[in-house]
């Protein structure tokens, strides 16, 4: 396969077209809303959690994302190295692709009476999402040159900002107007639905990635008992990064950010629906309507495109870990300005600022990392180790954002432990090098 291949590249790009529906429709928009009414009691607002179990609704459902990044990282490292030392990258990722989209449908039968089901259906389908990736991502310095990795790795994601909202609009019209579409409404049928369409759109749009994506590239056949054969060739892997200075104080760097990044993105709908307000009709201020905190997450994606862009002609011009520095110190202001806004007015700029920032680096981050790894073959190993600290540092940061509010009972103090994140990753995205050190090569 010649590296640039436009077809190659655009099913790639598709994958984001596909997966991205769970991350906004599941993990940002109608489930999170659909979740909050299910545990709440309608007539009086207690939370049904909080009653039945001794903790708060908010909490338990960041615990169970927690749970889902934590399978992934504990198993991800020896899958990769069988990935790698058989060939089979492809045959993972469509082994968590499915997983994710299965326990999205499952969603459907989510209620208050079977809610550790649910619960771990959330932690399956955020394993399926997460797992994915890390194969999916570890395609792209396959298929593109370095210099390309910035831009390409933007595209993926724009196509994931621009799918996951058009199916977002469908299914908040379906949620809004089920008539339009012959939906009873009663029981959360409307929303219910809408968790069939992401795993409908997400297994379906994937095969265009599956039919295009090279099957075992460089003709690695399986031999021998591939689960000692992973075991090796993620230990060589582990040696090798143990000697690039640059790759390990950038992941360092990207472990903390990640935490921050992470968690405004799996729990900005938690913290605007408790603390943000808004006027309503006869100007009586209220918490805010589902509707306005669905244009924010829309502002936020759309914003998105154009901030992954604009970050990588700001890496282009500076390079990429100063255009990192960037976002770094952006998040910071922003985390500095949620923590002291009150009103939905306030939190639509607050969108618009998060979305800017967001694309870009999410797009630079995994971008970067693909064009500090040295000359190998065994890229899903590599990408093991940058996925297992996306997901162990969106562990502790879900984890983290649920004790705090768990302990102090305010979640104004959750965007204190977030913006600290920032302020620690922007210290050591400064002390990553600008050039590498020699690799040593390592024994098997």
């Amino acid at each position: 396969m010649v590296k640039g291949d436009k077809r190659i590249i655009r099913g790639w790009t598709m994958y984001d077209w596909a997966n991205s529906v769970y991350s906004l429709t599941i993990t940002s928009a109608v489930f999170p809303l659909f979740y909050a009414a299910v545990t709440t009691n309608s007539d009086s607002g207690a939370d049904l959690v909080l009653e039945r179990y001794g903790l708060p609704a908010s909490s338990l459902y960041s615990y169970a994302l927690s749970a889902g990044f934590l399978l992934v990282a504990l198993i991800s490292p020896i899958l990769s190295g069988i990935a790698d030392s058989t060939g089979q990258k492809k045959t993972f990722l469509k082994g968590f692709c499915y997983l994710g989209a299965a326990s999205c449908a499952g969603l459907f039968f989510f209620s208050m009476e079977i809610i550790w089901v649910g619960l771990t259906l959330v932690m399956l389908a955020c394993a399926g999402f997460s797992g994915s990736l890390i194969f999916y991502d570890a395609f792209l310095p396959e298929i593109a040159e370095p210099k390309d990795h910035d831009r390409i790795s933007a595209r993926g994601y724009t196509m994931g900002y621009i799918g996951s909202v058009l199916l977002l609009i469908i299914n908040l019209l379906m949620v809004m107007k089920p008539d339009l579409f012959g939906i009873p409404d009663r029981d959360g049928l409307p929303a219910r639905i809408s968790f069939l369409t992401v795993a409908l759109w997400w297994a379906g749009f994937a095969q265009f990635a599956f039919r295009v994506l090279p099957d075992d590239q460089y003709g690695r056949k399986p031999h021998g008992n591939v689960i000692v054969n992973g075991y090796r060739e993620l230990r060589k892997v582990w040696k090798e990064l143990q000697s690039t200075k640059r790759l390990n104080s950038y992941l360092m760097a990207f472990f903390v950010l990640n935490m921050g990044i992470q968690t405004v993105m799996y729990l900005a709908v938690t913290y605007a629906k408790q603390e943000i307000q808004e006027m309503d009709a006869n100007g009586v201020a209220g918490p805010i309507g589902d509707s306005s905190l669905i244009i924010s997450i829309l502002l936020i994606q759309l914003v998105a495109i154009v901030g992954a862009f604009l970050f990588v002609w700001i890496s282009k011009r500076l390079g990429n870990i100063s255009a990192l520095m960037i976002g770094c110190s952006v998040w910071i202001i922003l985390c500095i300005g949620a923590y002291r806004i009150h009103w939905a007015h306030e939190f639509y700029v607050l969108a618009c600022g998060v979305g800017l920032v967001m694309g870009g680096s999410q797009a630079l981050s995994r971008s970067t990392y693909s064009k500090f790894l040295p000359e190998t073959i065994d890229h899903a190993s590599y990408f093991a180790f940058y996925d297992v600290s996306f997901y162990l540092s969106t562990v502790l940061g879900t984890f983290a954002y649920g004790m705090v509010f768990q302990l102090t009972g305010d979640l104004r103090n959750t965007v204190i432990i977030i913006g600290s994140f920032f302020v620690v990753g922007l210290v050591l995205l400064f002390m990553v090098p600008k050039k590498e050190v020699a690799i040593v090569a390592a024994e098997d």
